[in-house]
């Protein structure tokens, strides 16, 4: 079905140029999303907490609504990492998911995921590397274009940066950054997610319709990014 635009819930183009976003994805009207918009525009995850057990309720919650403190990155190390994060998680503007204090917290408690590349250092040290490397390639003066240009040669691993594999780097904080990000409530309304199933459970387990469970979320925008974006031009 086509979008109307003759009411103002279509996300305008904010961003410089035409926007990555599929044309006309609609602006969140319940519950939170990053930047507003998604493409369930009707759904809000916390919701469904009253049928969570207390422990993750409480969890979710509080990951919902608090910000963690910032303890373990220092203010130089944030003026790089945090437009960094925007950067390769495309959040250009509020609300944003607190995906540097969700990081900064889960170094500064050392729960790390328990493995690590043989030839690199500890996650802790390899996010420390990686804040002093893209400070030296002059990443917090750089424009937005420019930020781009740099975070495509950080993916191929196109610096020399001391005491790290830094294609190997790139795997480790992008690990941290999309851990931190989809762990997020906020995350889970854009795509849908219907949170946690323990101790509700799920009734419908077969393919093809109606596979939704009825508390998950109903689609409002049919047009596919997967397409569109090539489509437009804009990969």
């Amino acid at each position: 079905m086509a979008h109307s635009f003759r009411d103002s819930d279509h996300l305008p183009n904010l961003r410089p140029g035409a926007p990555a976003d599929p044309a006309g994805l609609p602006r969140q009207r319940r519950g939170t999303t990053p930047q507003m918009h998604g493409r369930y525009p009707d759904y809000d995850v916390l919701a469904n907490a009253k049928h969570w057990d207390e422990v993750t309720r409480e969890l979710i919650l509080q990951r919902a609504r608090e910000v963690p403190p910032v303890r373990f990155f220092d203010a130089l190390e944030e003026q790089v990492l945090r437009p960094f994060l925007d950067v390769v998680l495309a959040q250009d503007r509020d609300p944003r998911i607190p995906v540097f204090e969700m990081v900064d917290a889960k170094m500064f408690a050392g729960q790390l995921d328990g493995y690590r590349y043989a030839d690199m250092p500890e996650d802790p040290q390899t996010w420390r590397i990686v804040a002093r490397g893209l400070r030296s390639e002059g990443f917090v003066e750089a424009d937005h274009e420019q930020r781009l240009k740099l975070v495509e040669r950080f993916t191929q691993g196109d610096f020399e940066w001391e005491g790290v594999n830094v294609e190997r780097a790139w795997s480790v904080v992008m690990r941290g950054a999309l851990s931190a990000f989809y762990s997020h409530p906020w995350a889970w309304n854009e795509m849908g997610f219907g949170g946690p199933a323990y101790p509700r459970g799920y009734m419908r387990l077969q393919p093809g319709p109606p596979g939704r469970e009825p508390h998950e979320a109903k689609e409002a925008f049919g047009l596919d990014p997967v397409s569109d974006v090539p489509a437009r031009g804009l990969e």
